[in-house]
């Protein structure tokens, strides 16, 4: 039984994992991820939206079939493959929303980090509790929150290995918002077609500069801004924004993704 589900609304992606009740991170879905990841681009994709079925996002690892057993070089191939997974997915040259229905660990919350922005349920927690099982996060989680909340409070996390609610994160800058369940889908959807349906080519751009200031700094950022800003000018998106907003005001233009 399949692990993941794709489908494509508009230009939109839906991404679910379908591992319920506890939508666990084991190879075969790590062998899903992997191929659609490899194959994305024949979608004409403008943004993506990860959810996941069930009361919970994801408990993490599938120990049993992950990790348990493994030596040591075993363990760096799939660690190995696994984070170029992650990696790829980050770097996917469109927006991509996590939805986060229930409580969110370990590498579920990895692949939460992995996207650009997170919407949460108030009812969530988080967590990175790999120490309880005497490892540490192996999919990027570590770094990826020591550079949204510092060394500080991300060493508070990965090594007191505690669940957090969803309103510390969203206070922590670690996700963007905190809703209702009654509204979180509903909300969360809106938002991903306005991604899907803006200039994809700009959302790129910006995705760019966010990951090099975020990396390397903002004077690095300054340097590339150029280079990554100015083949907007030759993109149709911008020739039509340009028109749009002297002929009828701003917000009027409707992009076609080119």
């Amino acid at each position: 039984m399949a692990k993941i589900h794709f489908e494509v609304d508009g230009q939109l992606g839906i991404l679910t994992l379908t591992n319920a009740p506890l939508n666990l991170i084991c190879m075969e879905m790590i062998d899903e991820l992997e191929a659609l990841i490899e194959g994305i681009s024949k979608f004409d994709l403008r943004a993506l939206l990860l959810e996941a079925d069930g009361h919970m996002f994801s408990a993490g690892v599938d120990v049993a079939d992950v990790f348990q057993g493994r030596s040591k070089s075993e363990a760096l191939t799939m660690l190995t493959r696994f984070n170029h997974i992650l990696n790829r997915f980050e770097q996917l040259p469109f927006p991509t929303l996590a939805v986060v229905q229930g409580d969110c660990l370990t590498a579920g919350l990895e692949m939460v980090l992995a996207c650009d922005m997170t919407w949460a349920v108030d009812s969530a927690n988080f967590g990175l509790v790999e120490a309880v099982i005497g490892t540490t996060p192996m999919g990027g989680g570590t770094q990826r929150l020591t550079q949204r909340v510092g060394a500080a409070r991300a060493s508070e996390i990965v090594m007191g290995a505690s669940f957090y609610k969803a309103e510390t994160f969203e206070k922590w800058h670690i996700i963007n918002r905190v809703l209702p369940k009654d509204q979180l889908k509903e909300k969360a959807m809106r938002f991903a077609q306005k991604l899907a349906k803006g200039p994809t080519l700009a959302h790129a751009a910006s995705k760019i500069l966010i990951r090099e200031s975020r990396n390397n700094g903002v004077s690095e950022a300054d340097k590339r801004l150029p280079e990554i800003a100015a083949p907007l000018f030759e993109s149709d998106d911008m020739k039509h924004g340009i028109e749009s907003i002297m002929a009828n005001g701003p917000g009027k233009a409707e992009f076609k993704g080119r």
